[in-house]
């Protein structure tokens, strides 16, 4: 089957393009013009690559008509026809800029492809209304934000000092959640609201497994169900919260603590990057420890183990500063090598 098909409103860079081989021609990027040449190719799937942000990076086949699925619902969903204007400031070796090109060429947006940086506002003047970006990214841009009448946010957590900056600018800004396998999102939270509740986008059901893990139903998007790591509590047949990965849980006197709970309140205290996890302990089983990116500041822990939204048990035992976190190509933090980077310099 050929997916060989430009919407006829699509605009790249604000270039109409007709034909197949004159697109490929213009796009220069080496990641975006190997998807374009995949996507226009006979084949039925589109081999990606999950980022590794929770595991070691696999690939994978999605079908075209998948992704052209989630293109559509997520137009619907954000009332973004023909015509929209967009800007694409992530990788295309991944499926969020992959995924900014399918619903562009699918829905006929006019589209904006510029280099990934962590400053993708920095010399753009534009006006747009949609893109996505990941959390560093927009902590860098939000002088700019105004630019962008629409934005989503993926690729990781986004902070309680970013979350009180972004209610203060007036563009919609959303947190995603989704998946490589999921073809993008399949569920919304909107970040000017309160609430930490997802909503799950049309012909989308959800149910839990006996971990409590969220379990994923999207016959438009996937075969099977998709079964994930993720824990979380169900508000509606079309909501949920999501609190924490499973794989992540740490086991500490026997005391079940979820690292993305404590990290929610430590980033009212913490500015800069940093993560709790696990190590082994001879006395605790598993030890609760704090890494944080930076140069080492003594007063941190202190200011730490004072902070009145921690239980007891929730305040890190420990406290290690590493110069630089170990990240992935998109610029999540890789926490095992981060780690493992920490303990061997100690």
């Amino acid at each position: 089957m050929s997916f060989a098909f430009i919407h006829p409103e699509f605009r790249l860079n604000s270039k109409a393009y007709t034909d197949v081989e004159s697109l490929i021609d213009a796009v220069q990027d080496e990641q975006s013009n190997d998807f374009i040449r995949e996507w226009f190719n006979k084949e039925d799937g589109i081999v990606v690559q999950t980022s590794g942000s929770t595991g070691i990076p696999k690939k994978m086949t999605l079908l075209k008509q998948h992704m052209i699925n989630s293109a559509y619902a997520s137009g619907e969903y954000f009332n973004l026809p023909a015509q929209t204007k967009a800007l694409c400031c992530l990788s295309s070796s991944y499926i969020a800029g992959k995924m900014m090109w399918v619903r562009a060429l699918t829905l006929g947006w006019h589209l904006d492809v510029i280099p990934p940086s962590n400053y993708p506002l920095e010399h753009n003047r534009e006006t747009y209304d949609f893109s996505a970006m990941v959390p560093l990214q927009v902590q860098n841009s939000l002088s700019k934000l105004g630019q962008i009448k629409t934005l989503i946010v993926g690729g990781g957590a986004v902070s309680l000092g970013l979350l009180n900056q972004i209610k203060k600018i007036d563009t919609k800004v959303y947190a995603t959640y989704g998946m490589t396998e999921t073809s993008s999102h399949i569920a919304i939270r909107n970040l000017k609201l309160k609430s930490p509740v997802y909503q799950v986008l049309p012909n989308v059901t959800i149910a839990v497994d006996q971990r409590g893990c969220l379990v994923i139903f999207a016959p438009h998007l996937l075969h099977e169900k998709i079964i994930t790591n993720d824990l979380v509590k169900i508000k509606s047949a079309k909501s949920f919260e999501w609190l924490g990965r499973f794989d992540s849980v740490i086991n500490s006197g026997g005391v079940k603590l979820i690292p993305e709970q404590i990290e929610a309140k430590l980033s009212e205290l913490i500015t800069q990057r940093f993560f709790v996890a696990g190590i082994p302990d001879e006395r605790w089983g598993e030890k609760l420890v704090l890494f944080v990116e930076g140069a080492p500041n003594p007063k941190l822990y202190e200011a730490v183990s004072k902070l009145n939204t921690l239980h007891r048990y929730e305040v890190p035992k420990d406290l290690y500063f590493i110069p630089k976190f170990k990240e992935t190509h998109t610029g999540k933090v890789q926490r095992k090598e981060s780690i493992a980077l920490a303990l061997l310099n100690q």
